[in-house]
C-alpha cells in the first residue's frame, strides 16, 4: 500500500511504497539521491551502485518506489528510503518550462500563467490555491455552523443582475441570455425559503478592466439571511465568516503560509466602522465624490492600521446613487445607503448591506429609474416579495482578492488557477 512522504518518518525500519514525481536527482561519488514529490511534500530515496536507471528518470517522471525506511537527521522529516526498487509509471518526462526543483520561481508571471498546468506543480505557485481551498472550507464551516443552507443558482440567466457592469451575452437556443454577474436575485429569493443561505460559485464580469485586481471570472462567496435589523447585523455575520476563513487557513494551509512567508492577520471582534462622508475626509478626497478611488481605499486602510491596529475597516453609508436599486436607504437620510464595503489592507474585499424587502419599495425604486416592476427582467425576481419577505441582507467576498491581500500578491492572477481577463482565455 502506498504511503505519503509525510508518513515516512513514522515508518522507520519498515518496508514501504511511495509514488510521485521525480523532483530532483543529486549525484555524489558513491551514492545518489532521488527526491520524490507527492501531494504531502518531499521524500529522499538513496540510490547506490549503478546510476543508469537514475540517469533515465528525468525530472517530473512519475515513479513508484519500494524500499526500507532508515533514520537520517539530514533527510526531509529525518528519514529516507534505502535499498529502493524504482518502477517508472510513465515514459521519461519532457523538461518542464520552469525549474520546479528550485525553492523560488525564477520565471515571470506571463510564463507561469502560459504554462499553468505544469507551473502549478511548484510548491510556491500552488501555495496560493492551497490557501484558497482552506479559506473555502472555513467559509462553509462558519456559515453552516450558524444554520445556513448552501445553495447553487443558475449561471445562465435571462437578464443582467448588477447595474453598471457589462455582461457576457450568449445565444441560448436562438434567444438572448447572459452569464450571471452574481447570484444576487436568487439568493434573496431563497431567504424566503431557507432564511439563511450561502453560495460558492463563479461569477462573470465583462467590464474592460486590465488591472492587477480585476478578473473576468472569479469565485464569489455569497451569503444572504433574513430577520435582520439593519446592515450592521450583516457586518457582524461577515466578520464571523472572515474569522472562520482565517482560522481554517491557519489550520489547513500552514505549509503554504510558511512557503510564502505569510503571517495570518486577525480580524477584530469589533471591526472599525467609518461613515462614507468621514472616509472621504480621512482620504483627503472631494466631499462630493460618490465613490472611493483606490488611493482613497489605501489611505483609509493606513488609517485603520495606525489608529486601530486593524488590517480591516468597514465603510458604511455609500451614496444611494452608487448602489444597486435593491439596496435599502438609510432611514434617517435616504441620500445614504444601509450598505458597506469591507476593506482589507487598503483594498475593497467585500460589498454588503441591507436589501429592500417590501414589494411596494421595489416598485418605487424601479419607477425612480424609469423602469417597471412588471418588466420581464424583474417580474420573476419580485415574485418572492409579493408573497412576504423578511428584512434581510447579505454580502459577497471575492475569493481570489482575499487570497491576494492575505499573501501580499501584487497581482490577483498570481493566486488564480487559470485566470480569465481581457487577454487570457487559455490554458
Amino acid at each position: 500500500m502506498r504511503i505519503l512522504s509525510h508518513e515516512i518518518p513514522s515508518a522507520v525500519g519498515q518496508t514501504v511504497t511511495v509514488a510521485g514525481w521525480v523532483h530532483r536527482r543529486r549525484r555524489l561519488a558513491a551514492v545518489s539521491f532521488l527526491i520524490l514529490r507527492d501531494r504531502s511534500g518531499l521524500s529522499q530515496i538513496v540510490v547506490k551502485g549503478s546510476q543508469e536507471q537514475l540517469d533515465e528518470l528525468s525530472e517530473e517522471t512519475v515513479v513508484q518506489v519500494t524500499g526500507t525506511v532508515a533514520a537520517n537527521p539530514q533527510a526531509p522529516g529525518g528519514a529516507e528510503i534505502v535499498d529502493p526498487v524504482i518502477e517508472p509509471l510513465t515514459e521519461p518526462a519532457a523538461t518542464p518550462p520552469i525549474e520546479l526543483w528550485r525553492p523560488t520561481v525564477g520565471a515571470g508571471l506571463p510564463v507561469v500563467l502560459d504554462n499553468a498546468p505544469v507551473a502549478l506543480r511548484h510548491p510556491v505557485v500552488r501555495a496560493g490555491w492551497e490557501i484558497a481551498a482552506a479559506a473555502l472550507h472555513g467559509f462553509r464551516e462558519a456559515l453552516s455552523g450558524q444554520d445556513f443552507t448552501e445553495i447553487q443558482t443558475p449561471k445562465i440567466v435571462g437578464t443582467a443582475t448588477e447595474s453598471g457592469a457589462n455582461v457576457f451575452a450568449l445565444d441560448y437556443f436562438g434567444g438572448p441570455a447572459y452569464l450571471a454577474q452574481s447570484p444576487q436575485f436568487y439568493k434573496q429569493q431563497m431567504v424566503g425559503v431557507f432564511e439563511r443561505v450561502f453560495e460558492v460559485g463563479p461569477v462573470f464580469r465583462a467590464e474592460p478592466h486590465d488591472t492587477v485586481r480585476h478578473l473576468a471570472e472569479y469565485v464569489s462567496l455569497d451569503a444572504e439571511f433574513g430577520f435582520i435589523t439593519d446592515h450592521r447585523d450583516v457586518l457582524v455575520m461577515l466578520r464571523s465568516a472572515v474569522a472562520g476563513m482565517l482560522q481554517a487557513v491557519g489550520e489547513r494551509a500552514g505549509g503554504a503560509l510558511e512557503r510564502l512567508g505569510v503571517e495570518l492577520p486577525e480580524i477584530p471582534v469589533d471591526v472599525p466602522v467609518l461613515h462614507f462622508s468621514e472616509a472621504l475626509k480621512i482620504a483627503g478626497a472631494d466631499p462630493d465624490e460618490p465613490d472611493l478611488a483606490p488611493a482613497d481605499e489605501r489611505a483609509i486602510g493606513e488609517w485603520a492600521l495606525r489608529e486601530h491596529g486593524s488590517d480591516f475597516v468597514a465603510v458604511e453609508g455609500y451614496p444611494m446613487v452608487k448602489r444597486p436599486f435593491y439596496t435599502h436607504p438609510q432611514p434617517s437620510d435616504p441620500r445614504w445607503s444601509n450598505s458597506f464595503d469591507l476593506l482589507f489592507r487598503g483594498v475593497e474585499l467585500v460589498t454588503g448591506g441591507q436589501r429592500l424587502h417590501r414589494y411596494s419599495d421595489y416598485v418605487a425604486a424601479l419607477a425612480a429609474r424609469g423602469e417597471s416592476a412588471d418588466a420581464p427582467a424583474y417580474s420573476s425576481y419580485l415574485q418572492a416579495f409579493k408573497h412576504g419577505m423578511p428584512p434581510h441582507g447579505g454580502f459577497a467576498i471575492g475569493l481570489e482578492r482575499f487570497v491576494a491581500r492575505l499573501t501580499g500578491a501584487e497581482n490577483v492572477r498570481e493566486v488564480t488557477l487559470f485566470p480569465r481577463d481581457l487577454h487570457r482565455l487559455t490554458p
